[in-house]
């Protein structure tokens, strides 16, 4: 934390290169290593509160709150009607999570423990959670482009129908998760032990001061950030795409990404199954429908339809770590395989045209 803490000289460098009209290059580089530390005091405020609030609701709030920083930059695309970035944005997420971060995990947690085991029914449960997102986020693609060339806005009214079926099937999951019996539970939840075994270190003044300001500071610096995507894209010949699956991602949510890979190093794989699945299942099922109402209250809508690319990058997503993860051990090789999946996926990304994408 004390040395992402470092970063945080940035934000006045990135404000004065965005004042000067510099290299939007630079403004673009400085403005995304300025939302890393942001992204850690947002996220290390929110574990703070939960401390207060109990185990249960303390875990809801992780859950709740751990995509904070990233939904803000994403809020402030579809306000600037990047909305092809938004997009990308959640595609990104899904797979750095369950790919890159649990990848991560499992190849350095079993580097060092060898053989590391977790709740196989806790696994089971995410694994039909995550076929339910992708379901979702399939269907309206598929029926889409046919139902589109009869009655335009019946496309949105079907993306604003799966929103509300995904963020009513999360909240069921939510209920699950607080009314299960605990002696219904093979192994208590990590998540739960985690927080429980701590005491606040920050007063709740400070808590709260700290999620405002980090807050305030981490819309400031997305407006930074996104004002100079359009000039970066034409500059470095990237797409606006691959900005929102590699970068974005990795920006707004490089906080929780150390917490789950540190989480495995301590042999806590349940812990980190829950940080990297979880968070994976909180974009698809939570943060993407709920883009949908915001996008329509900005007067920007955005639709649930995801290219052909995406939903196959999701779908090999999903696959691979359902097949790895459903036995309920991992190991290093295991970890090597879902990386070398998202080194592939980012690879084809990055070659692939803007053409390609209408």
């Amino acid at each position: 934390m004390k040395y992402l803490s470092i970063l945080l000289a940035l934000i006045p460098v990135a404000v004065i290169l965005q004042f000067v009209h510099a290299d939007p290059i630079w403004i673009f580089v400085t403005g995304a290593l300025a939302l890393i530390p942001l992204a850690a005091w947002l996220g290390q405020a929110t574990e703070e509160l939960a401390l207060y609030t109990g185990p249960r609701v303390g875990g809801f709030l992780n859950a709740t709150l751990g995509n904070a920083a990233e939904l803000i930059i994403t809020i402030v695309a579809i306000r600037e009607g990047l909305l092809e970035l938004v997009k990308a944005s959640i595609t990104g997420s899904i797979l750095g999570n369950l790919l890159l971060v649990l990848g991560l995990s499992v190849l350095l947690g079993g580097l060092r423990h060898g053989l590391q085991v977790y709740d196989r029914r806790g696994a089971g449960v995410n694994a039909s959670m995550l076929t339910l997102a992708a379901i979702g986020l399939a269907i309206p693609a598929v029926f889409g482009h046919s139902i589109d060339q009869v009655n335009h806005d019946a496309v949105e009214w079907l993306s604003i129908g799966v929103a509300v079926i995904l963020m009513f099937v999360y909240a069921l999951s939510l209920i699950y998760a607080f009314t299960r019996r605990e002696q219904d539970l093979e192994i208590e939840d990590a998540m739960i032990h985690e927080i429980a075994s701590h005491k606040p270190s920050w007063s709740l003044p400070l808590v709260a001061a700290v999620l405002l300001g980090s807050t305030l500071l981490t819309v400031w610096m997305s407006e930074v950030m996104v004002g100079a995507v359009e000039p970066v894209v034409q500059t470095l010949g990237l797409t606006e795409f691959f900005l929102g699956v590699v970068i974005v991602p990795i920006v707004g949510n490089v906080a929780e990404h150390l917490v789950g890979v540190t989480a495995a190093w301590k042999n806590k794989m349940e812990l980190s199954l829950a940080i990297s699945v979880g968070s994976s299942m909180q974009v698809a099922l939570f943060v993407a429908p709920l883009l949908v109402f915001v996008s329509l209250l900005m007067g920007n809508p955005m639709n649930l339809i995801f290219n052909p690319f995406e939903l196959a990058a999701l779908g090999a997503a999903i696959a691979i770590v359902s097949l790895i993860s459903l036995d309920g051990e991992s190991n290093w090789l295991e970890g090597a395989q879902l990386l070398g999946v998202y080194l592939i996926i980012a690879l084809a990304f990055y070659f692939l045209p803007t053409s390609a994408m209408h």
